[in-house]
Order: C-alpha cells, then structure tokens, then sequence
C-alpha cells in the first residue's frame, strides 16, 4: 500500500511527486511547466496505461488525470488504481460535457475534479490542498515515519534498528549486503529496481558489474521464500529488474 510514503511534517521540504496524465501534449507541458516552478517533481504519460507504468515504478503522491484519452480512459486506470492499493489523490481533469464521467470518476475514488478550461492558479489550489491533507491522514493512520523501521509483507519483517528478518515468525540470517539489498526492496513494494539501480543505492557507487546483484538476489529468495523457483516475495520482472511483490 501507498502508506509507506515518507511524508508528514517531519519531511515538509521534502519534494513531493506529481504525475500528469493527460493526451494532450501542450496542456500536459503546461501544467508541467508550472508545478515544477512550485517546486514539485513531475511525471508525464500520454494515457492510463502509461500511467500505471509510471506509478508501478516511481513513488507518486499526487495524479491529475485527463478522462478522456486513448487507449485506456482516466476512470478505467483510477479504477485499476484503487484496486491495486494505491491511495495517494487524484484530479481528474473534464470537459463540460462529461458530467456522467465525472460523477463516475469520484464514485471510483476521485478525489476532485477540475473542468477544461480551467486557470493554472485554481489547479495549483487543489493541488497544495489534497497534498496538505494527504500528509495528515498519512499521519493518522501511522503512515511510515522515518522512525518506523520495521517493515511488514505478507509473513516477511525487517527490523531496521535489530538488523534481523523473519519469515513466518522464523529468525534468517542475512549477510550485510543481503539486508540492505531486501530492505531497498521492501521499503519499496511493488517499485521495479533494475540491477544497475541496486548497485548504486547498496554500494554507493556507479554500477560497474552487476551480476552480483543477481547473485545477492538468488540467495536472499533461497532463504525467504518456500520455494523459490515460485517465489512469493521477490519477484524478477524480466529485461527490467526486481521487486518485493505486495500482499
């Protein structure tokens, strides 16, 4: 689930991701151009499909989401969205005669709407707004803090401060790269890390041969899963990388 965002009062200056979803280009430039002037770091995609990519690898605190657009509609991927666990908002973005898809999008989990035409300044309003109570209610209900060191999949903890992992209630001893290599992982579920990517947040250094990643990999899977030819956790995405599964 989207509760182990790092965001809450204790990281105000920390910069909070935005992804546009929208057909058209120039308004999707647009809109862009602006929320990076307030600081945001923003992500593009052209329709739902490409927004779910988008969201699948890269932590997303905010989507504004066109209803309209090709290949897969705005209320057919927040649908997906929701089932998938992600809670973080989402505004829509509608034409005046779309009322019957705006009614659905909130029934689906809209957090808001905005119709076209709209000004960049009542965007940006609704934008620091739902961000602002996004962060409390992460903070109600015990969204990760940077206190928070144990992390919890399915049957699989890490405790960050004791250093240990359990499966099932059982004790497995890791090797130091092993436990920061699966605590990348499970601080993340459900994000894609290529080797490469491993390599550099593990190490501390630019990736130069990262076949040992695979390596760490195969060894971290022989000790969490039952059978790790049919691995519950840790799952290899083929020709991008890998990830611990959410349960």
């Amino acid at each position: 689930m989207e509760g182990y965002h790092t965001f809450g009062q204790e990281n105000t200056l920390w910069q909070k991701h935005i992804l546009i979803v929208e057909d058209d280009k120039d308004i999707r430039e647009g809109i862009e151009i602006y929320l990076r002037n307030q600081g945001y770091v923003v992500f593009q995609a052209a329709d739902g499909i490409e927004g779910l990519n988008v969201i699948e690898k890269e932590e997303i605190h905010l989507a504004i989401v066109d209803i309209m657009m090709p290949r897969m509609d705005g209320v057919t991927m927040l649908m997906k969205m929701r089932e998938k666990g992600y809670d973080f908002p989402v505004i829509m973005l509608s034409a005046k005669s779309e009322e019957v898809d705006k009614i659905m999008g909130l029934n689906m989990g809209a957090d808001d709407y905005v119709t076209k035409p709209f000004t960049t300044m009542e965007l940006l309003a609704r934008v620091n707004s739902h961000l602002r109570r996004y962060g409390k209610y992460l903070q109600a209900v015990g969204g990760r803090k940077e206190n928070d060191k144990v992390h919890v999949i399915g049957g699989l903890e890490l405790n960050e401060e004791t250093v240990e992992v359990n499966v099932d209630g059982k004790p497995v001893k890791m090797t130091p790269l092993e436990f920061k290599i699966l605590l990348l992982l499970m601080k993340n579920p459900g994000r894609v890390f290529s080797a490469d990517e491993i390599y550099e947040r593990v190490w501390n250094e630019q990736a130069v041969n990262t076949d040992t990643i695979m390596v760490h990999i195969r060894k971290i899977r022989e000790k969490i899963e039952i059978n790790p030819k049919e691995p519950k956790y840790l799952k290899v995405v083929w020709g991008v990388g890998y990830k611990i599964e959410k349960q």
